[in-house]
């Protein structure tokens, strides 16, 4: 991590380390890193291109740009600087932001239409959203046949039985170089082989920062994964499913609100009201909300009965069922480190702003921008909601009830079901529209787009086997 904050930091990085490139990285529309390369003449070149920016084309990046209107300037972000670090010679790459001709921030850049969350939900409540995200991906390669795991039975297995650790601990060192801030890491549940190959699934978990930072890191993220990957001569993939009757991969996304830097998720051993008022904005937008977070047809392969993926809107405490889950928060004030440490003294210390709330529809196929602005909006519509705390409680599932299980087909017909494809989403968040669009957030043509983009799914872009790569 460069720890850059200013524009003169980055030059002083850049000519004490003989940094040659700079490359400036920004997402389109399909949510993936983009990269211009930039060699470095001398002080004053750089100084040009740090201020200035460059142009890019629009139209290639955002399909619903007109090729007629789509010069797009990229600025970078300076305190998103990194160290490149799979460039053969002293690269930096830093983060950008799109801006139209007359210099205004272009309105329907996802990493904008973000911030236009962030900040309509501040104004709207008061508070901060932080999030952070699970990035579930699956390596894939030749099986040795060696220490197998049983199938579907990977969950935080070890070395030698899982295979990969030695790329997930590679992949965490440097996410966290480049400014990540990583959780933990781990293997998952996902686990089996087949012809001649080995699938094995694997987690990396990040803190909760400032929603935005959430999602550069996340984008980020993945972009070290998948180079790292290809040094390493592996296949990985964060498709949502790569196979039936096998666990799937998410991007699960856990949520906190804070006020003047202090969390607001518990009170007196309880989750507040804050919490419960958005959990309900969740369960009123949670059909649309998979219009962000799903967006194409192999997401619907995941979203499934008995696969610990969510298919009712429901909330529950610890429920891997349910399509918001509140896990453990540390609520007991019970020094747990010093029961199971005989003569360690007690520590009274509170623990409970490590608390979240947790959204478990998404997976990689989203762009990471737009589901988390949508989900910031979800969040404030749930604050503007006048029966809201209703809603929480009429949504909410003991956290002992499988709703899958028989027995419970009451339950789960009293309650709404997600979409169950690309086009049913669509027509939900047609139906939700002003959830997002109220306040200017998401523009009204990003969101036509995406509803024809969900239309436009046939029977053929579900085939698992041809879509490793999709997410």
């Amino acid at each position: 991590m460069l720890n850059i904050k200013t524009k003169a930091d980055l030059v002083q990085y850049c000519l004490d380390n003989q940094v040659e490139f700079l490359d400036f990285h920004y997402c389109g529309w399909d949510g993936r890193l983009k990269t211009l390369n930039f060699v470095i003449r001398d002080q004053e070149h750089l100084l040009n291109i740090l201020e200035a920016g460059e142009r890019v084309d629009g139209s290639s990046l955002f399909p619903f740009v007109q090729a007629g209107k789509s010069d797009l300037y990229v600025v970078p972000r300076y305190r998103t600087a990194f160290r490149d670090p799979f460039a053969q010679v002293p690269t930096v790459g830093v983060l950008c932001s799109f801006f139209n001709r007359d210099g205004e921030p272009f309105e329907s850049s996802p990493e904008y239409v973000l911030a236009k969350a962030s900040e309509a939900f501040t104004e709207k409540t008061g508070l901060q959203m932080q999030t952070m995200g699970e990035l579930e991906y699956y390596v894939i390669a030749e099986d040795d046949g060696m220490f197998p795991i049983d199938d579907q039975k990977g969950y935080h297995e070890s070395a030698p039985f899982t295979k990969f650790a030695d790329f997930r601990v590679e992949a965490v060192r440097l996410i966290t170089q480049a400014g990540g801030m990583v959780k933990y890491a781990h293997s998952e549940v996902g686990n089996f082989r087949q012809d001649g190959k080995i699938f094995e699934q694997n987690e990396i978990e990040f803190l909760p920062v400032d929603i935005r930072d959430a999602a550069d890191q996340l984008v980020l993220a993945k972009w070290i994964m998948r180079q790292l990957a290809w040094d390493y001569g592996l296949t990985i993939t964060f498709a949502p499913k790569i196979t039936a009757g096998k666990a799937g991969s998410g991007m699960h996304v856990h949520c906190k609100f804070t006020r003047d830097g202090k969390s607001v998720m518990v009170r007196d051993g309880d989750i507040t009201d804050e919490v419960r008022r958005a959990i309900a904005g969740y369960m009123d937008a949670g059909t649309s909300l998979t219009a962000f977070g799903n967006p194409h047809p192999l997401a619907f392969m995941r979203l499934v009965p008995n696969q610990e993926a969510p298919t009712s809107l429901c909330w529950s405490h610890s429920n891997r069922s349910a399509l918001v889950r509140v896990p453990l928060g540390w609520t007991k004030k019970v020094d747990m480190a010093a029961l199971c440490n005989p003569g360690e003294p007690p520590v009274d210390k509170d623990f409970s702003d490590k608390a979240t709330f947790e959204w478990r529809a998404s997976d990689g196929t989203a762009n990471v921008y737009l589901l988390m602005a949508a989900l910031c909006c979800a969040a404030r519509h749930g604050f503007g909601m006048p029966d809201a705390l209703e809603v929480a409680r009429r949504t909410y599932v003991d956290l002992g009830v499988n709703i899958h299980a028989a027995g419970n087909e009451a339950l789960r017909e009293s309650l709404e079901q997600l979409p169950a494809s690309c086009q049913e989403a669509a027509a939900a968040l047609d139906a939700d529209r002003l959830i997002y669009t109220t306040g200017g957030v998401f523009p009204d043509d990003m969101i036509d787009y995406l509803i024809k983009t969900l239309k436009s799914f046939g029977p053929e872009d579900s085939v698992v086997e041809n879509n490793l790569h999709i997410a």
